[in-house]
Formats: structure tokens, sequence, C-alpha cells
């Protein structure tokens, strides 16, 4: 068994458990196959004052003798499939083993891969999340490893779990840090998701803060940033050669089902949220970019890294505001100017400064009146909205692109209350998808509002609510029929195949004349206290008024506009 250090280990500082029952730290075991990663967490522990020196151990000579260990042990379980999976078989001789051991704690050192990568996961997910049950194979792996830590280790305080965003460790690097170190790299066309990558020491930092203040329970450690795959390839150096879905999925699935099952992680954000295990100290001392740095570093010297000149922020939630200003000098403009002649009034509505929700009509089943009240905003008042979503939006590759590049997240309350809680703008429609689908015939009537949840997010966050609706939107698709197909819905979340003058056939817009109108804000936040949410009668009756204000801005926009093309329905001067 190597050992780090052969010294007397110091005693540790005394631990407050969940249970309020103090304890002290006597020995740190680390078993791992990854040795440089054990040595990192090592000589980390060791150079801390509230914990003792620690002892370096393969599980499998643990396993096939009689030692046993006490005090702690940390486990980070072998990998397979080229980094994506534990060894299950492995974990479950170690564990079972573990289970006779006068143990005071276990640390299972998991993956943020338990999540499952998906178009529908909100981004920053919380520990609390429900892990999917019908889930790929990679993501089935790590739960089943979690599974099983709780079934032999996991009584009652003994056990803590810490699932890791991507681990920049060359004994323990997936396909998505493997594709660092290489010339070329094959990556899903249409599709730039931000990933956090995790450098060892900060796993370490993290091992040490939740051994110090002994907690339990399950942890997620990721660094404070995010880097998207395009950049992180590029300053590796590495060409990104572009391939569709099918092929590479196709191509993946003749190596192993748990390597193609791992494209989705390199094709979907799942970023994790690091707030519930800063409460306990954690400070992560590394960018996303810091680690990838060190780690092609560590592999390819100095010589060869790639300089980095630009910033190392980059949105946690994908948004580009280069990206935005160069669509917004070509193809926006084109569309608000000349395409669809936008008209607007009422943009001095927009606060210069602090939250607000945005609540819009989405006609057209397109999201392009969504785009362009973000093209008019930012061009405006040059605040950013970002725009809560469906799912469905960042399923397919391209759109998934540039909706996440314009701003657009997940539709959750937990994605609604950082927004506001970051004092920026947030767009809804609260009508939800289905207002998308409506018939053209009935485009202008504003149906019931999908459980008045804006209502309930301003309310808690005491924002203002600003309506705004657009004439025009629904002629670009008009709907005149609707196809149920359950096999359609599965595939594309859209809840009927729409049939329009143009779509399928041809699916270009119709250059309708558009006109837009920010109406004034409601100051709920002064009339309410946050606990209004939670009164169903108040948030019914501020979400009829958000509604009866809207509709008859529509009414009188419609009794004013001459034609579907052609006019102009505001006074001069207006935008």
């Amino acid at each position: 068994m190597a050992s780090i250090s052969t010294e007397t280990p110091r005693s540790g500082l005394a631990i407050v458990p969940a249970n309020r029952a103090q304890y002290r730290v006597s020995n740190i075991t680390i078993v791992a196959s990854d040795h440089e990663l054990s040595r990192v967490i090592a000589l980390h522990l060791s150079q801390s004052r509230d914990l003792p020196e620690c002892t370096i151990a393969p599980a499998d000579r643990l396993i096939s003798s009689d030692l046993r260990p006490s005090g702690v042990v940390v486990f980070l379980p072998s990998l397979r499939n080229q980094g994506t999976v534990p060894d299950l078989g492995e974990a479950t001789k170690f564990l079972q083993a573990g289970a006779q051991w006068p143990v005071d704690r276990f640390v299972l050192l998991s993956n943020a891969a338990v999540y499952e990568a998906s178009y529908r996961n909100p981004g920053l997910v919380l520990e609390s999340h429900p892990l999917p049950i019908d889930s790929s194979a990679v993501a089935a792996q790590w739960r089943k490893l979690e599974e099983l830590a709780h079934r032999y280790c996991g009584n009652g305080e003994r056990l803590t779990i810490l699932r890791c965003s991507t681990l920049m460790s060359v004994q323990s690097a997936n396909p998505i840090a493997n594709r660092f170190v290489r010339r070329a790299a094959t990556t899903m066309a249409g599709y730039d998701p931000s990933l956090q990558l995790l450098n060892p020491v900060d796993l370490a930092e993290a091992i040490q803060c939740v051994l110090r203040d002994g907690v339990s329970g399950v942890f997620n450690v990721a660094p404070d940033t995010v880097i998207p795959l395009r950049e992180a390839l590029k300053r590796s150096g590495t060409r990104r050669i572009p391939v569709p879905n099918t092929i590479l999925r196709v191509a993946y699935a003749m190596r192993n089902k748990s390597t193609a099952d791992y494209l989705d992680y390199s094709r979907y954000s799942w970023t994790v949220s690091n707030q519930k295990i800063k409460a306990v100290g954690f400070r992560p001392k590394h960018s996303s970019a810091d680690a990838l740095a060190e780690f092609r570093r560590s592999l390819v010297g100095p010589k060869r890294d790639v300089a980095n000149a630009e910033a190392d922020y980059f949105d946690v939630f994908g948004m580009d505001k280069k990206y935005i200003a160069a669509f917004g000098r070509t193809l926006f403009r084109f569309l608000a100017d000349w395409y669809w002649r936008i008209e607007t009034a009422g943009l001095e509505h927009i606060p210069q400064h602090g939250r607000a929700v945005l609540a819009g009509v989405h006609r057209g089943f397109m999201p392009w009146d969504g785009v362009m009240a973000l093209h008019l905003i930012v061009s405006n008042t040059r605040r950013y909205p970002r725009f809560l979503i469906h799912p469905g939006l960042v399923k397919f590759p391209f759109l998934a692109n540039f909706m996440t590049k314009l701003g657009g997240i997940v539709a959750c309350q937990e994605n609604a209350q950082r927004i506001l809680e970051s004092d920026e703008l947030l767009g809804v429609f609260p009508e939800g998808i289905q207002g998308a689908f409506v018939r053209y015939s009935e485009a202008y009537q504003i149906h019931g509002f999908h459980r008045d949840a804006f209502v309930k997010m301003a309310l808690r966050h005491r924002a203002p609510i600003i309506p705004f609706v657009t004439v025009g939107s629904a002629e670009i698709f008009p709907v005149l029929g609707k196809l149920k197909s359950r096999l359609w819905t599965k595939y594309s979340e859209w809840p009927a195949f729409p049939i329009t003058p143009t779509f399928p056939l041809i699916p270009v817009p119709l250059p309708s004349k558009w006109h837009t109108r920010f109406l004034p804000a409601m100051h709920i936040e002064s009339d309410y206290p946050p606990s209004a949410a939670a009164n169903a009668s108040v948030v019914r009756a501020i979400s009829r008024e958000v509604r009866s204000r809207m509709q008859n801005a529509i009414d009188e926009m419609l009794q004013q506009r001459r034609s579907i093309f052609f006019g102009s329905i505001f006074p001069s001067g207006a935008k």
C-alpha cells in the first residue's frame, strides 16, 4: 500500500456532521485507479490543517486482502468504455467489502452524467433534480453506482456523493476531454453545448470541504464558469469536423453502445449548479478555460498550447452577444426593416436597469416573433432579454444552436428564478406552446394562460410585468388546419402538424406588415408582497388584468389596420 506520507497523521479538526454529533477524522484512504488524480487529492488534503495525511490504496488490493481501512474512504471507481461509465463489477465488490470496515464516512466520486444529457435539461441542474428512470446506458450505470453505495455504505450519515462535471484528468478522461488533445475531432453538426471542465485541484478542494464540515448527502462539483465546445476546441488547437448526428451515432454504435450514448453529452448542455456545495465553503479556483489549459499543458507541454487572448467568461446558458450583434447587422435587420417592416411603439416602457417580466403573444408556430422582439429590444435599449422556450426548440441541430446563442433557455421555475435574481429581463409567452398553433381564424384572440406561472414569478421576485403584443406575426404562417399524430408529437414536440398556405411545401414566411407595441409596466411589486404568489385569487386577478390589457391593445391595433401587407397603424414617429 503506497502512502503519501509516513508521518504520524495530525489530529483533525472537530467536524459537525448533519446529526450534530462531533467526531474527528483519524485517517483518510483514497481508493482510485487514477494514480495521478489520487496523488493530487492526497497532497491537497494533507496540506490542510483540518485533516490528517492521506494513504493511497488500489481497490483490488483492499478487496483481496485483510486490510480494513478506518476513518474516511474516498472512492473513485475505475472507468470503462473510454471513460464513460464506472466499472460496476469492481465497485460492487469494493462496496460490499467496505460495508464491513470500521469506516466513519465514505466519499463516492460519481459523475454529473447521472442526470443524463437531454434537450429537456434546464441547465445548471440542482441535486434535487429527479434522475431519469428510463435513461441511457451511461446515466443508468452511474445511477446504479450510487444505488450500490446507498445499499452498502449509506447507513445513517456515512455516505457523501460528489457528482463531478467533466474531470480534466488523463486517466479519468471521457470522450469529451479526449477531444482536446487531438489534432482533429468530430462534433455533432448544429450544436455547441456549454461545458463545465473541472480541474482536479478543485475536486480535491470539494472533498476537503465536505470532510471538514462532516456533511453527508449529494453534492454537485463544478466550476463557476463554462466554455462552449467550439471555443474549447479552438483553444486546444483541435480542428473541428462537424458530422450529422445520424452518421456519428451509427459509427459510434458499431464500437460500443455506451460510447454512442455519450454522444448526447457533446450535443446538449448538461451543466450543474454548484451552489449547494458552496454552502460548505467550496470555492473553485479554476475556470473551465483554466482547467482546459492545464490539461493541455500536462499532455503536450506549453510549446504546443494555444495562446488564450480572449476573456475566460462565457454565459452559463450559452447566450452569445457577438452572435446576436452579427445577426442584428444582417438577417435580423433585413427582416425587421425590409421584409416585415416592423413598426414599434412603447419601447420607453422597457426599464434601463433592473428586473422585469416581458409577457407576449406568440403566433405563427415558428419562433420569429420572439426573435424579432429580442432584436427590437437589443437594438433600441441595449438590454438583452432571455426568453423561456419550449424544450423542442433545442432538440434539433442548428435550431438548437440558434436559439441558445440568442439567449433562449428551457422554460422552468429554476431558470426563471436565476434570471430575475440576476436583475435581467425575463421573456415569457403565457399561453405556452399551444398559443403558437392557434388557427388563424382565432389568431388574435388571446387564449388561456398556462398556470399563470409568470405572475407568480413576478410576485416572488418583485418584478414589474410589461405586456407586449404583435399584430402581423400570425400571418407569416397562418395556420389553416392541424393534423394530430402521436408519432409526430413525440418526434417534434409540437402539439400538432400545422397546415399553412406555404408550410410544409414551401416553408417560407409571408412578408406581412408587423406592428409591435410594448404596454406600460404593471408595477405589481408596489401593490403586493412576495407572499401574494401563494394567493390563488390574487394571481388570477393579476393574470386576467394582463390578458385584458393585451387583448384590448390587439383589438385597437386591428381596428386601425387596413391591410395585412401594407400601411401603418401607429402615430407618426413610431419606429
